[in-house]
Formats: structure tokens, C-alpha cells, sequence
């Protein structure tokens, strides 16, 4: 790939979005096919960066970027885009300078997602990745578009991943700090858990054995801590390593609690996700 000849376009859903009433995977169906380059780079509304402008990412010079508008790619960049899809890096941070106790948690929580999340890319065992922060190849977007379950809201992520790997189709993580996108925690329980339910709702329609391993490994082993307390001894170094790998702000004393905590709202988001069907 040509430094200055690709380009790839920022589609960005606008939250709440009911496009046509199909909702937000409709709308990303519109916004993709409407796009002229070969790539596309997928966000939320409501993420920001840590640099001050996309070219500043992409290292060429571009204009402000708005939804659906094509960027020069630049050399760095370009190394990459031979991929289909590319996971990019996440970081929760607070917006108040003394967070919550529910924003701590989350946050912590979301440092060992991201930190799994990449770690099982890097390995080639994919398992997750956030429609927040997304590259992929518009083409194959548009082929996988079938296999992304219209008929529940969310998910359009996940799915896509599963359709990808199902499809043999190459996948890469760019764990670099220029393409950190930031996202805010919930400020109350209610939102909090109805965003766990979305997530546990949608469980019963994977496929992927790499993403099932991974959800009835995390299953199980919450399980047995309800009914075995030591088994915290085993399970809390290792998701503690990935909580400081991502995020080191994140204290001891929070890392411990939401481990406490972790299979109770479990439980809570696999029963409201399934029986509910909080999509």
C-alpha cells in the first residue's frame, strides 16, 4: 500500500440512532455502502482521543474529520491495512476528577477486558472487539452484514467478529497508544446493568468455539467462586495482572472488590440477558 493513494472513512452511528427503524445496524449498513474507500474506521459518538486530531494518528495531514468523510492514510497506518479487520485499544477514564465507586469498578473491569481482549488477538484467538474503535475492510464488512443478527439491537461487533473468523479472514490488533480511544463509565446501576444484560442477551447466538470457551471458562469459573470463596486465591492474580498491564491507576483495593463482586452482577446481567432478553 502507497503512502497517500488509500484512504479510509470514519463512520460514526449517532447514539440513539433509529435509522428508517431498523436501528444502529442499519444505519451502519447505510453509512458503510455509502463510503467510497476501501477501509473503514468504525466509532461511537461519544468516544474521544488523547491526541488532538485524527491526522495526528494517521500521521498525514487531513481537514476535521466528520462522519463519512475520507482521510489520507498514512505510512504507518498503511503497514496494517492488508488486514480485514483491525482491533484498536480502549480506555475507560472518569470524567470527575474524584470517580464513584460504580466508575471505579467499571473502569478496572474494562482495563481486563481490553487487556484480554488484545492479548487474545495478538495470540490469534480472538474473542473480542468493540464497534467503539474499529477498522475493517468495507467490502467484507458489507459481506458479513447477513450474519450479524438484525434482529437483536446490538452486537454488530461481535458478530462481525465471529462471522470473520468463521469466514478465514485476517484479523490484527494495533495495541498503540496514538489509537486509544476513551469511553465513559455508567453513573448508576441501572445503566450499569442494563448494558450487562445487552451483553449476556446476545451469548446464546455465538458460534465461535474460541469466543464460547471464553464466555463458559469466565462462567464457570465465577461459579465456583459463589460456592468456593478460595477459589478468588487462584483467580485474582491473573485478572489482576491484566487489570495493571492496561490500566495502572486502578488500586489493589478496587481490583479485590470488584473481584468480590464480579459473580453476583454476573449472575444478575446472565439472568436479566437471557430470561429478559435486555438486548
Amino acid at each position: 500500500m502507497v503512502e497517500g493513494q488509500e484512504y479510509i472513512t470514519v463512520v460514526i452511528p449517532r447514539r440513539g440512532i433509529n435509522d428508517e427503524g431498523k436501528g444502529k445496524k442499519h444505519a451502519l449498513y447505510r453509512l458503510i455502502s455509502a463510503a467510497e474507500t476501501e477501509y473503514v474506521w468504525m466509532m461511537d459518538d461519544d468516544v474521544s482521543f488523547k491526541t488532538s486530531s485524527l491526522s495526528d494518528r494517521l500521521q498525514h495531514p487531513t481537514t476535521q474529520v466528520s462522519s463519512g468523510t475520507p482521510q489520507a492514510v498514512g505510512s504507518q497506518t498503511a503497514m496494517l491495512l492488508d488486514n480485514d479487520l483491525i482491533i484498536l485499544p480502549l480506555r475507560m477514564e472518569s470524567e470527575n476528577e474524584n470517580p464513584s465507586l460504580l466508575e471505579r469498578l467499571q473502569i478496572a473491569e474494562y482495563a481486563a477486558i481490553q487487556q484480554l481482549t488484545i492479548e487474545a488477538a495478538q495470540r490469534g484467538k480472538a474473542v473480542m472487539c468493540s464497534g467503539a474503535n474499529l477498522i475493517v475492510r468495507r467490502d467484507r464488512w458489507l459481506e458479513s452484514y447477513k450474519d450479524l443478527h438484525p434482529e437483536i439491537p446490538s452486537g454488530d461487533d461481535m458478530f462481525l467478529l465471529e462471522s470473520f473468523k468463521g469466514r478465514g479472514l485476517k484479523i490484527a490488533v494495533l495495541d498503540d497508544p496514538r489509537f486509544e480511544a476513551i469511553v465513559r463509565p455508567h453513573t448508576s446501576w441501572c445503566a450499569f446493568f442494563r448494558q450487562r444484560m445487552r451483553w449476556a442477551g446476545k451469548a446464546p447466538k455465538y458460534t465461535d468455539r474460541d469466543i464460547l470457551l471464553c464466555g463458559a471458562i469466565m462462567l464457570m469459573t465465577n461459579l465456583l467462586q459463589l460456592f468456593c470463596p478460595l477459589v478468588l486465591l487462584a483467580k485474582f492474580p491473573i485478572e489482576y495482572r491484566l487489570i495493571k498491564k492496561r490500566d495502572a491507576s486502578v488500586s489493589l483495593f478496587t481490583a479485590l472488590l470488584l473481584e468480590i463482586l464480579y459473580p453476583f452482577y454476573t449472575i444478575i446481567s446472565i439472568v436479566g440477558g437471557i430470561f429478559l432478553r435486555k438486548w
